[in-house]
């Protein structure tokens, strides 16, 4: 009886969560930047996303099958935030998180790395193609039924 359950749990494990990319990005070989690009994601493609590694998310698209940043997602489906403590639960067999909140870690600069910083305006550059107009924040916002709201400055 107890192998049944495990046999009918088993394939809960890997279903495949719906995502969209949220801007073109690169499908990697490995969860990492300078591993081998398998093809490249074009924004708003559908993927599975399929498990996380660190900042990674291996995916499905199409025939492809790789890893993506993870930020780069839009995770589908209803929003998870009033699940009830079994529904949390499921997620996280499912997918290895609550679905509440996702957090990542930024490593800090040392004194010398301060002292020695320099602009890279090719960087700037590729950071300023990452913006979104007032028009398609409006559009994501009306997408995800976000409402406006007042926040005081803090003290």
């Amino acid at each position: 009886m107890r192998l049944l359950a495990v046999l009918l749990f088993v394939p809960l494990l890997a279903w495949a969560e719906p995502a969209t990319v949220v801007r073109a990005t690169d499908l990697k070989k490995d969860p990492a930047t300078d591993a081998a690009t398998i093809a490249q994601l074009a924004e708003n493609a559908a993927v599975d996303a399929l498990e996380r590694q660190g900042g990674w998310t291996r995916v499905k698209a199409g025939a492809n099958e790789g890893w993506v940043k993870m930020l780069a997602l839009r995770y589908g489906g209803p929003a998870k935030s009033g699940d009830t403590g079994l529904q949390q639960a499921f997620n996280v067999a499912r997918t290895g998180s609550s679905g509440t909140q996702v957090t990542t870690g930024v490593r800090g600069l040392d004194e010398s790395q301060l002292a020695n910083a320099r602009p890279n305006p090719a960087e700037l550059a590729r950071l300023n193609t990452f913006t979104a107009d007032k028009a398609a924040a409006n559009a994501f916002a009306t997408e995800g039924k976000l409402m406006p709201a007042a926040v005081p400055y803090p003290q």
